[in-house]
């Protein structure tokens, strides 16, 4: 059979093995809890929501892997969707090539998801997907610019920056997640894309390192990253309308 015969099946892997810092101490970020349950269940289900997608790999902390699985068999999740708990590594980079790894013969569509994303809606997962079979290599969600952005040349925390650059706003996008890949080209990057450097932790990037094409689609506001407390605030919001909007 060949390459385009094949059945397109698509697999999600969310890389969860991340300690999430900046939120401050206590858990975890991805399964802190958002509207009473973790953000990493409200993840998992984002993806699973997506009819195309019929696995979802979680990449669990090295030594937490066991819990992650008790953590996704108490809550219910869609039953035509199957879900894998695998350990992670040090690295996002090497705990999303351990998810890739775990992914059986016949996925040929791969979605990498910030567990911390846990609001993006079905339609933005199904656009990613839907360019991946189209032909795109790599498809990120993004969304144009709300600030004008400067170009700085750092200095020492604290101290007055000079702007050197002002880039053109209109040309600028910010990234979102679930980034969709072809599967080869994904794997050829984590082998092949040294872990260092910009773009280092973002898969599009490492793929645009292979000199491969990557477009985007349009993302969606609700898709932000929850990192600080303030975005938590605004997550739980947005849940509360969705309950009151949907009845769930």
């Amino acid at each position: 059979m060949s390459d385009e015969d094949r059945p397109h099946r698509t697999a999600a892997v969310i890389p969860a093995a991340g300690r999430g810092v900046r939120l401050g101490p206590g858990a975890p970020k991805a399964l802190r809890a958002l509207g009473g349950t973790p953000m990493l269940i409200h993840a998992v289900r984002a993806m699973a929501a997506s009819r195309a997608v019929s696995l979802v790999v979680v990449v669990a902390p090295p030594d937490g892997a066991p819990g992650v699985k008790n953590l996704l068999d108490e809550h219910a999740l869609p039953e035509r969707t199957d879900y894998l708990v695998v350990p992670g590594g040090d690295t996002r980079q090497e705990s999303v090539r351990l998810g890739i790894a775990a992914l059986p013969e016949a996925i040929t569509t791969v979605l990498v998801h910030d567990a911390a994303r846990p609001l993006v809606p079905v339609d933005t997962v199904d656009a990613v997907i839907e360019a991946v079979r189209d032909g795109a290599p790599a498809v990120v969600p993004a969304l144009p610019l709300a600030d004008t952005v400067k170009q700085v040349d750092p200095r020492p925390k604290g101290e007055p920056e000079p702007v050197v650059a002002t880039p053109e706003r209109s040309l600028l996008r910010a990234v979102q997640t679930p980034q969709g890949f072809d599967r080869a080209t994904l794997q050829r990057a984590h082998e092949t894309v040294p872990p260092v450097g910009e773009g280092a932790t973002d898969c599009a990037g490492m793929v645009e390192r292979l000199g491969a094409p990557v477009v985007v689609v349009p993302g969606h506001e609700e898709a932000f990253k929850v990192t600080r407390p303030l975005d938590l605030v605004l997550a739980e919001a947005v849940l509360a309308r969705r309950r009151a909007n949907d009845g769930f």
